[in-house]
């Protein structure tokens, strides 16, 4: 059973797989995965979970997992020590969608973005990303603090 959109982009039919929003789940509260990379899979009309990486993963290991040429929606829980000392996490939602990507891709993963997120509510913040350098490591610092 998968869920389906609802609103204005309820024509594109894509549904959260269930599989997608545990994962989701599991790095929200149980901090099960550092992050969650989401695809489109067209046949299905649905959004699926392509990678998730454990808590021992990094950024590093998190960037690398997004493809060069091709759309992703991602999760990343950001873990950090504010000024005073204390710890804290923040999730973010990152819509890759670098330059060299289809134009079918781009328009499908932007016209499906925000009953995505709705479907999956909890996210601090949003990045849109184009190339790697606009989904840095101190873009996120920059945005937590």
């Amino acid at each position: 059973m998968s869920f389906r959109f609802r609103g204005p982009n309820a024509s594109f039919g894509m549904g959260v797989a269930d599989h997608g929003k545990n994962a989701f789940l599991e790095l929200k509260r149980k901090k099960v995965h550092r992050y969650v990379i989401f695809k489109i899979d067209e046949k299905k009309k649905e959004v699926i979970v392509e990678k998730t990486g454990s808590p021992a993963e990094n950024f590093d290991d998190f960037t690398a997992s997004l493809p060069e040429n091709d759309c992703r929606y991602a999760v990343y829980d950001f873990d950090f020590v504010t000024s005073e000392n204390c710890q804290k996490s923040k999730i973010f939602f990152v819509h890759w969608s670098p330059a060299t990507s289809r134009i079918r891709a781009k328009m499908l993963y932007a016209t499906s973005k925000d009953a995505f997120r709705r479907e999956l509510d909890g996210f601090h913040y949003e990045i849109q990303a184009t190339d790697p350098t606009e989904v840095d490591l101190e873009v996120l610092k920059d945005r937590a603090h």
